[in-house]
C-alpha cells in the first residue's frame, strides 16, 4: 500500500513538473535568460572577468547554432564588484527580477556562501566553476570546479613524492576566508595521517588584496632553513598573487629550493607577471591551456577569434564553465524545459567531453568526476604538465579527513535526497 502511495506521489509530482514546464514554455516565448554573476571590478576582477567573457562566447555560439528549445539564450551580466553581500543582492535581482533559468558565477567561497540562501529560498540554479574547500552540497548548486580530493590532496601527495621533491615541511599560505582555512584544515589532518607533525607545518593568512609580502616571505625562508625539504601550498586568491610572486623572486626563492604549488593561480593570473624568475613553481588544476588535444585547440581558436586577441589565455575555471554550460544545455534539452526541478533531475549522469581530454560526469552529490594535473610554470606564463591522474576522480563533497564530515553522505537521489545525510532522508512527497 505504501509503495502504491509512493508511486502515486511520484506520478503526481511528475505531472506537476510537466505542467509547470508547459506553463513556462507557454508564458516565455522570448529568449531564455541566464545570469552571469562575476566580479568585473575589485580585487577578484583579475580572475573573474575572463569567466564572464567565456560564458558570453558560449552563448553566442549556442545562438549561432539555433539556440535552445527553439529560442535564443540571453546572458544577463551583473557586477557584484568583489563585494560579498552585493553578490546576494545581485543573485536575487537575477532570479526574481530577471527570471533567469540558471546562473553561472561566483569565485570565492565567501561569495558562494553569500548567495546560497538566496538560491535555496528562490529555488534558483547556480553553476559554480572554481575549486573550493568542499564541505557542502546544495540541491541548488552544481559544483563544476574541484573538491579537495581533486586538487589539494593530490598536490600535497605529489610534493611528498620523490618526483615532487620529497617535501617534509609545509607552509600553508592563504587569503583569510573560508576556502583557504577549510582547505588547510583538511590538509593539516591529511599531513598528520602521513606522519607530519604540527612543528613541520607553518600556517599564515592575509587579507584580500594584500600587497606587502616581504616579512611573510622572509618567514618562509627562515622556516625552510631547518634542514628539511620545504614546500609552500598557496591558497592566496585574486590580485594579491601578483606581489606575492614578485616578492618570491625579489628574495631569490627558486622552485628547486622551496617549490610553491598554487590552487588559485592559473594562466590568467600569470599574464600580468614577469614569470622568468618563477619557472618551476607549480599549480594544481584539472585543466591547463597547454593540454594537447584537438578539442582544446579548437576552443582556444574560438576564444581568440571571439576576443580578437591571441594574447588572451584560457584556464581551469573557464573549462569548468565550459563543462557546466554544456551540461546545462544538454539537461534542458533532455527535460524539454528550463524548469529548475526538471533540469536538476536531468543533470544527474550528464557527461561532457572536457577540454582536458576526459569524459567528465555529473554525480548525484552535485559534483563532477575530474582528472587532476600538476603544471610547472614556464617562462611564457604557460604550464608544462608534469603529472596527471590516469582517469577522472569522483569528487568527495565531505572530507574523510574531518571526523564530523567523514560520516556524511551527499546524494540528491532517492532515498537520500539531501546534501549532508548520515542515513536516508526520504522526501516529504514520498512519505506523506
Amino acid at each position: 500500500m505504501k509503495l502504491l502511495k509512493r508511486a502515486a506521489a511520484v506520478l503526481a509530482v511528475a505531472g506537476l513538473m510537466g505542467a509547470s514546464g508547459e506553463a513556462a514554455r507557454a508564458a516565455d516565448e522570448g529568449p531564455i535568460k541566464i545570469g552571469v554573476l562575476h566580479s568585473l571590478s575589485g580585487t577578484m576582477a583579475i580572475s573573474e572577468t575572463t569567466l564572464k567573457d567565456a560564458i558570453l562566447m558560449m552563448v553566442d555560439q549556442l545562438n549561432a547554432s539555433g539556440g535552445l528549445l527553439g529560442r535564443e539564450v540571453e546572458a544577463v551580466v551583473v557586477d557584484p564588484a568583489s563585494d560579498w553581500p552585493l553578490f546576494a543582492e545581485k543573485a536575487r535581482e537575477l532570479i526574481e527580477g530577471e527570471k533567469v533559468a540558471a546562473v553561472f558565477g561566483c569565485w570565492t567561497s565567501v561569495s558562494r556562501k553569500s548567495v546560497l540562501p538566496v538560491f535555496e529560498e528562490l529555488n534558483g540554479l547556480l553553476f559554480y566553476p572554481v575549486q573550493y574547500e568542499g564541505e557542502e552540497s546544495s540541491k541548488n548548486v552544481f559544483y563544476t570546479g574541484a573538491a579537495p580530493n581533486q586538487q589539494a590532496i593530490p598536490a600535497v601527495e605529489y610534493l611528498m613524492s620523490a618526483e615532487g621533491g620529497s617535501a617534509e615541511r609545509f607552509v600553508l599560505l592563504g587569503t583569510d576566508y573560508v576556502y583557504p582555512r577549510t582547505t588547510n584544515k583538511i590538509l593539516r589532518a591529511f599531513l598528520h595521517s602521513k606522519g607530519v607533525s604540527d612543528d613541520d607545518i607553518m600556517e599564515n593568512y592575509t587579507p584580500f588584496g594584500h600587497s606587502d609580502w616581504q616579512t611573510i616571505v622572509a618567514d618562509v625562508k627562515a622556516f625552510a632553513s631547518a634542514g628539511k625539504k620545504t614546500a609552500v601550498v598557496s591558497t592566496i586568491n585574486g590580485d594579491a598573487n601578483v606581489p606575492f610572486y614578485k616578492e618570491l623572486a625579489n628574495q631569490g626563492i627558486s622552485a628547486t629550493e622551496i617549490p610553491v604549488v598554487a590552487f588559485s593561480v592559473g594562466e590568467e593570473e600569470l599574464a600580468g607577471i614577469d614569470t622568468s624568475n618563477l619557472v618551476g613553481h607549480l599549480a594544481s588544476w584539472n585543466y591547463f591551456m597547454s593540454v594537447d588535444n584537438d578539442l582544446n585547440y579548437a576552443f582556444i581558436d574560438k576564444w581568440w577569434e571571439y576576443t580578437g586577441d591571441k594574447n588572451r589565455v584560457t584556464n581551469d575555471p573557464m573549462e569548468a564553465h565550459y563543462i557546466g554550460f554544456n551540461m546545462w544545455v544538454q539537461a534542458v534539452r533532455q527535460a524539454g524545459t528550463t524548469d529548475v526541478d526538471a533540469v536538476r533531475q536531468a543533470m544527474y549522469g550528464q557527461t561532457v567531453r572536457s577540454l582536458s581530454g576526459y569524459d567528465v560526469q555529473m554525480h548525484t552529490n552535485h559534483h563532477l568526476s575530474k582528472p587532476v594535473m600538476i603544471g610547472e610554470i614556464q617562462p611564457d606564463g604557460q604550464f608544462e604538465i608534469v603529472w596527471q591522474t590516469e582517469s577522472p576522480i569522483v569528487a568527495q563533497a565531505w572530507s574523510p579527513f574531518i571526523p564530523e564530515s567523514a560520516k556524511l553522505t551527499a546524494d540528491w537521489s532517492y532515498p537520500w535526497v539531501c546534501g549532508n545525510c548520515t542515513e536516508p532522508r526520504y522526501a516529504d512527497w514520498f512519505t506523506n
